[in-house]
């Protein structure tokens, strides 16, 4: 999804395109393969849109994640990290734990979680999938 795209969901569910809203789109955008913390969202923010503040930010996430445009988990030690939503063929990702970079992997083992809920007596209603590990730029960080 591009930011034009972006622009106009917001607009089309009656929320204003502000200065700010705007940056922290671009930052989201232009991270597309990027999980990003709040605080490295509001620095980025911050350098398109010097009006930009903290709560600015938390709103606008809150916003994004009502209007499924964004993709949030938690780490291991408690770190909330955000991108856009991949609107492309369904998939899953692979996370680096040292710097957020994601990829997506094209392969999704639905059929098989269908045929274990059933035998476990339960309807699967959603699924989210994700493998975490470090990138090759982490690995050689590591090393040093």
């Amino acid at each position: 999804m591009k930011l034009t795209d972006l622009i106009e969901v917001i607009q089309s569910n009656g929320y204003k395109v502000t200065e700010q809203r705007k940056a922290i789109l671009q930052v989201l955008d232009s991270n597309q393969k990027t999980l990003l913390s709040v605080e490295n969202l509001f620095y980025k923010a911050q350098e398109i849109c010097q009006k930009t503040n903290m709560s600015t930010v938390y709103r606008n996430l809150e916003i994004l994640e009502t209007l499924n445009l964004i993709y949030k988990i938690v780490t291991d030690n408690g770190v909330t990290l955000y991108k856009l939503i991949c609107f492309d063929e369904h998939h899953h990702h692979i996370i680096c734990k040292g710097c957020g970079k994601t990829e997506a992997i094209e392969f999704c083992p639905l059929n098989i979680f269908i045929k274990i809920s059933k035998d476990k007596n339960y309807i699967l209603t959603d699924h989210k999938l994700e493998l975490y590990g470090y990138c090759c730029d982490c690995q050689s960080s590591k090393e040093e």
